[in-house]
């Protein structure tokens, strides 16, 4: 099984490259994003019990987390490996992670991150704003303060990953082609 991180502040292109890693090499896209609201909507125990602390203001535990993505795994028992999108998120995310793959006979094997300048983030960004009807992609202050806490929070992630030798930065600008080829030139030395 092969299993893919990929990381990238908002306006990375993580969203289009994550459509043609899957694509391309089978993996199963798991957004934990998607993954609560799907477990929601079903209104499994698992997402009872997320729902109730969204309810209330506050952020899904690990523990919460971590159960769907192992019930998700369950359900694609055949799967040729999965792309992570959006998770982990802090290194305590990824500690589990770690220890739930272990029990599942699989790791990680390779962390990309799209690294991408402040100033293209921002114009793409806005860009995207004018289309997406998304609010928090037409203001550059909103933006620049999403960078940061991507920032911020990921350094940590990012660190647990390269003490396991498995973290790579991809440079997120240029082409979509080009930006693929190049993540397709690690994901092949690793598969």
């Amino acid at each position: 099984m092969f299993n893919l991180i990929l990381f990238g502040p908002p306006g990375s292109g993580k969203g289009t490259q994550s459509d043609y890693i899957v694509e391309k090499y089978g993996l199963i896209h798991l957004s934990t994003g998607n993954l609560l609201r799907e477990e929601i909507a079903q209104e499994t125990p698992l997402g009872i019990e997320a729902k109730n602390f969204m309810d209330n203001g506050q952020l899904v535990p690990d523990e919460v987390v971590i159960g769907m993505v192992d019930s998700y795994f369950d359900k694609h028992e055949d799967a040729k490996g999965f792309l992570f999108d959006g998770f982990p998120r802090t290194v305590a995310q990824a500690e589990a992670l770690d220890k739930l793959l272990d029990l599942k006979k699989t790791q990680i094997a390779a962390v990309l991150a799209l690294d991408v300048s402040e100033e293209e983030l921002i114009k793409r960004l806005l860009n995207r704003g004018k289309t997406s009807g998304r609010s928090d992609d037409t203001n550059e202050e909103v933006i620049r303060k999403r960078f940061s806490v991507y920032t911020n929070e990921t350094k940590p992630v990012a660190e647990h990953y390269k003490k396991a030798d498995k973290f790579l930065s991809i440079k997120g600008e240029g082409t979509v082609d080009e930006i693929f080829e190049s993540i397709c030139k690690e994901i092949d030395k690793r598969i």
